[in-house]
């Protein structure tokens, strides 16, 4: 349990670009391989199945930010105690059966305060979006960054100052 809260805290210590580099190197390599197999076997070529696509960016974005949620999650688990579950069993409740209505309940507000974090997080994300993102998907960092960089700051101004509005 220690080494994955380890493994999971370390998305959110490394950079952004250097987590998509690392996830797209080996979907990368996917996509060859598939193509070159479908190539080889039927003689298609399908292009990019996961480089490119919206499923590669929302890994990233799950490998980045799982820290984040998990700490919260943690914590709230430390409400659930072991008797709860045991009494849960003997009053003849499956394990959904404890999840949905115990678990859920306890854990509500943590949940609710980590899906928070985690999508401020997310709207803040510029450089593992820039190099993952679909062609023409642009968040609101991305459409400030490439506002700014243009030097048309008044029209940056407005997505800027709604990611800061929504991370306050």
């Amino acid at each position: 349990a220690r080494l994955f809260t380890r493994i999971a805290a370390m998305g959110y210590a490394i950079p952004g670009s250097v987590v998509a580099v690392g996830i797209l190197i080996p979907f990368a390599w996917l996509d060859n391989a598939l193509n070159t197999w479908l190539h080889t076997h039927y003689d298609k070529i399908i292009g990019l199945v996961f480089s490119g696509t919206a499923f590669i960016l929302i890994y990233a974005y799950v490998v980045r930010f799982l820290a984040v949620s998990f700490n919260a999650v943690e914590a709230s688990l430390g409400k659930v105690t072991p008797s709860m579950d045991a009494a849960s069993r003997t009053l003849g409740q499956t394990a959904g059966g404890t999840l949905r209505r115990i678990h859920t309940p306890l854990m509500r507000s943590s949940l609710l305060a980590a899906g928070i974090l985690v999508f401020v997080d997310v709207m803040k994300e510029l450089p593992a979006t820039i190099i993952l993102r679909p062609f023409n998907f642009d968040t609101l960092a991305v459409r400030a960054h490439s506002l700014a960089s243009d030097e048309r700051l008044a029209e940056a101004s407005t997505a800027s100052l709604t990611i800061v509005v929504v991370g306050i």
